[in-house]
Parts: structure tokens; C-alpha cells; sequence
């Protein structure tokens, strides 16, 4: 779905920096390989959210070679706050349109919940 990616991404940098890979193990794991993504997909999504002022990258070293770590910026909370909201009256309407049986409601709700926003859909949990 069309900006769950970037979302996601926010929301695993809402609980402090990471690196690329670290960010590619965390959504392939946390998501059960839903929003699992390559690297030659979340660096261009990076640089795109670094570009936009929503993360900020910063070279570290410690092990054997220099890292790039992302983190979120003030315009990046801003914006997860905001794409979170939408995210939840999106999850609502699908609800209510009868796109949310039992097996999909139990989806997106485990989804929900490993990326960190709560197992609740549309006010049922």
C-alpha cells in the first residue's frame, strides 16, 4: 500500500537510530515480511525522508566499517503523528466496508502491533 513503507520506516526510528540494514532486518522481522523491503529500495526511501527534513543521517564508526545511522527529526514526528492518524481512520473505513474479515482484520492487526501502533481496528481490539 502506498506509503506504508515510509511510515513503517518512521515508526522503527521513533525508538532511536538505526542503520540501513538494521532498518531492512526490523521490517523484514517485525512485519513478518509483509513490509519486508532490499536495500536497493530503503536507501532511495531514505534519502528521500533525509531529503524532506523528516530524518537526519549522521557516519558513525564502531566495528568494522562506518555506518550511516537515521534518525527522526522534529518534522519527522510531526509527520508519523500525522501519517499514523491517517493510517488509523484508513484501517477504520476498510473496516467498515467489510475489508477487514476475519483473517485480514487479524493481519492487519498483528501488523499493527508490530510496528508498534496498538492491535486496535476501527475501535474493536
Amino acid at each position: 500500500m502506498r506509503g506504508a513503507g515510509p511510515l513503517a520506516v518512521l515508526k522503527l526510528l521513533e525508538r532511536g537510530e538505526m542503520y540501513g540494514y538494521e532498518l531492512v532486518e526490523a521490517l523484514a522481522a517485525r512485519t513478518e515480511g509483509v513490509l519486508g523491503m532490499g536495500q536497493s529500495t530503503l536507501y532511495p526511501m531514505l534519502y528521500n525522508l533525509e531529503s524532506k527534513g523528516l530524518v537526519h543521517a549522521t557516519w558513525k564508526s564502531g566495528g568494522p566499517r562506518e555506518r550511516r545511522y537515521y534518525a527522526l527529526t522534529g518534522a519527522g514526528r510531526e509527520r508519523l503523528a500525522s501519517d499514523s492518524a491517517q493510517w488509523q481512520r484508513l484501517t477504520r473505513a476498510m473496516g467498515a466496508l467489510g475489508l477487514g474479515g476475519s483473517e485480514a482484520t487479524t493481519e492487519i492487526a498483528a501488523l499493527r502491533e508490530a510496528l508498534g501502533f496498538g492491535a486496535e481496528i476501527g475501535g474493536v481490539a
